[in-house]
């Protein structure tokens, strides 16, 4: 099935009711499932570059996690072991017993709290400029955490500046001064926080995982239990929120992991560098035998007891 990045940002997502909630997620393709998981303040469009080729040879499932994208923003938890809950009832809903998960900066969290919560469903696991994986994080999402910020935070993001930012960039486009792959994913990231149900999703999904100081949760003690799980580890080598130290201490902690740095990009490979990505990625995918263990359904897996990894 042969999509372009145009027809992939144009489809409308589906959606799946989990719980009394609605999950929207994009699928192409027919094959083994790739599950794309998004980063924070994010959602499934991210994806939007790298999912034509690989709808190709594969089922490519991108969810807009709950709280943001077109998902509903339930007054629930939005912890790492919560997303990991609804990937399960996704890819139960949709029939999928297995399938490579690939996160990128939350969505790496997220990733790797789901191979550890429901070992059974993951094939391989691909972190992609990951979240979780160390103390440090940009100080932008830092100062975002300092109590009282969230009642100020809408001064600064109003829809009226949204549109003002739009109309600019449209502007510029037509001029011949497009925007870069990168700053238009920080932008909508931005601009999705002018609605004020997304924002409060959003500040309930931050503070599960920053603090003043840095990333709050860490899965670098756990990572030894990903050496029987093929794993691929990408990352911008200019990321400006997440240190690329983060991707070489993960490597050294994943016995028989793959590391692919790439110079000149930051936060965001898969939009910034997408051939070289989809390469990087068709070929560990191909060089590795999915692991295999026994799929247990939705009733009959409990839920692990630790919240973060």
């Amino acid at each position: 099935m042969h999509l372009d990045k145009s027809r992939w940002a144009l489809m409308k997502p589906r959606t799946l009711t989990i719980d009394g909630d609605r999950v929207a997620y994009r699928v192409a393709g027919k094959g083994p499932v790739l599950l794309l998981v998004h980063g924070l303040a994010g959602n499934s469009l991210t994806w939007r570059y790298v999912t034509p080729p690989l709808a190709q040879r594969f089922t490519v499932l991108a969810p807009d996690l709950l709280g943001q994208g077109q998902s509903d923003k339930p007054q629930g938890e939005y912890s790492l072991g919560a997303h990991a809950n609804m990937l399960r009832d996704l890819m139960d809903g949709l029939r999928h017993k297995r399938a490579t998960i690939v996160g990128q900066s939350l969505g790496g969290g997220v990733a790797m709290q789901f191979a550890y919560q429901f070992p059974e469903r993951c094939e391989r696991l691909v972190l992609v400029n990951s979240g979780g994986l160390g103390r440090e994080v940009t100080f932008y999402l830092r100062i975002l955490t300092v109590p009282g910020f969230e009642s100020v935070f809408p001064l600064f993001c109003t829809p009226r500046l949204r549109d003002a930012g739009n109309l600019v960039a449209t502007w510029l486009n037509r001029a011949g001064v497009p925007s870069t792959p990168a700053s238009q994913e920080i932008w909508r990231s931005y601009a999705s926080l002018a609605d004020a149900e997304n924002r409060r999703a959003f500040f309930r999904s931050l503070h599960d995982v920053i603090d003043f100081k840095g990333q709050a949760v860490s899965a670098l003690g756990r990572l030894y239990r990903a050496a029987r799980l093929p794993t691929l580890i990408v990352w911008g080598a200019d990321d400006p929120f997440i240190p690329v130290s983060h991707a070489v201490a993960a490597h050294k902690a994943i016995l028989g992991s793959r590391l692919e740095i790439f110079k000149g990009v930051g936060h965001y490979p898969h939009c910034e560098a997408p051939d070289r990505f989809v390469k990087v990625l068709l070929d560990f995918i191909t060089s590795t035998k999915p692991a295999r263990r026994r799929v247990r359904s939705a009733r009959s897996t409990k839920q692990r007891s630790n919240p973060h990894y």
